[in-house]
């Protein structure tokens, strides 16, 4: 596989990538659903919500927490997961700009 040459994209390009990379498995989007729902949780709460191994889903929170999509932190022996608003907020308003143009440009291409 060729180089993706990143450098000749925007930050904002590269990190809307990177965030749509994240989200790139239905697990990834069934912990960020189950996050959601719950304000934080341990990963054994994620493990039971989810037909996988825990290694697995421990390395789908490895994934989302790279792309800053999830935060963690340690309480006692346990991780306790929880959304990046801020990080969420940059996918909301990429969608959004692109939910504007498809509005204004009103044309029926393909």
């Amino acid at each position: 596989m060729g180089a993706s040459k990143t450098e000749h994209f925007s930050a904002s390009q590269n990190t809307i990538a990177s965030l749509a990379k994240a989200l790139g498995h239905p697990a990834r989007i069934a912990i960020l659903e189950y996050l959601l729902k719950s304000e934080t949780c341990i990963c054994g709460d994620i493990v039971n919500e989810l037909p996988l191994a825990q290694a697995t889903v421990s390395q789908h929170l490895k994934e989302l927490k790279n792309s800053g999509l999830i935060k963690g932190s340690i309480e006692g022996t346990s991780i306790c997961y929880c959304i990046d608003e801020e990080v969420l907020k940059k996918l909301q308003d990429y969608f959004g700009k692109i939910s504007e143009g498809l509005n204004l440009k009103k044309s029926n291409c393909c």
